[in-house]
C-alpha cells in the first residue's frame, strides 16, 4: 500500500494550481505559492518525482471531434479469476473508445466509459469488441443524456 505524501501548505497550493491550470507559467505558481520562481521549480520538480503529479494533458471537446455521445457500459464476467480479470483489462485498454475502466465489487465487475461519433457507430462498437470479448457474460448499456458535473482529478484538501 502506498502511503501518502506528508504536504505542506505550499505543496498543497501548487499541486491545487496546477491541477486547475497545468499551463500556468512557473512565475505566475510561485506567485500563488508565496515563493520565487526557483524554489516553486524545485519543489514541483520534487512533487513529480514523489508522484503526486502524474501527468500534465490537454482536455479536449468530445463534441469539437466529433463524439457526440457517451455510454456508460456495466459489464459482468463469467469468471472473476485473476487472469481473466487481466485479460479483460488487456482487452479494453487496446480500445481507445473506452476511456475509463473501473473494477467494481458487486454484482457487475467493470463499468465502462465509451465515446462514439453517434449511436449507430456505439452499436457496431459495442457488438464487435464488447459484447463478443472473451469471458463476458453479460452488459447493460445507459447513454448519457447530460453531463452535471465532470472535474478533473481530485480534491486538494487545505489548498
Amino acid at each position: 500500500m502506498v502511503r501518502p505524501l506528508s504536504l505542506d501548505q505550499i505543496d498543497r497550493t501548487i499541486l491545487a494550481a496546477l491541477q486547475d491550470d497545468g499551463r500556468m507559467t512557473n512565475v505566475e505558481l510561485a506567485r500563488r505559492a508565496g515563493l520565487t520562481a526557483p524554489p516553486c521549480l524545485r519543489r514541483v520538480r520534487g512533487l513529480e518525482e514523489a508522484g503526486a503529479i502524474e501527468s500534465y494533458h490537454a482536455k479536449l471537446s468530445s463534441t469539437a471531434l466529433g463524439y457526440g455521445i457517451t455510454v456508460l457500459a456495466m459489464v459482468s464476467l463469467r469468471s472473476q479469476a485473476e487472469t481473466d480479470l487481466k485479460a479483460f483489462e488487456a482487452h479494453v485498454d487496446a480500445l481507445p473508445e473506452i476511456r475509463e475502466c473501473y473494477m467494481l465489487n458487486g454484482e457487475i465487475d467493470f463499468i465502462l466509459k465509451i465515446v462514439a461519433h453517434d449511436l449507430q457507430t456505439f452499436q457496431t462498437f459495442l457488438t464487435s469488441h464488447i459484447t463478443t470479448a472473451p469471458n463476458v457474460a453479460g452488459v447493460k448499456t445507459s447513454l448519457v443524456i447530460r453531463t452535471a458535473k465532470a472535474l478533473p482529478g481530485i480534491p486538494v484538501d487545505g489548498a
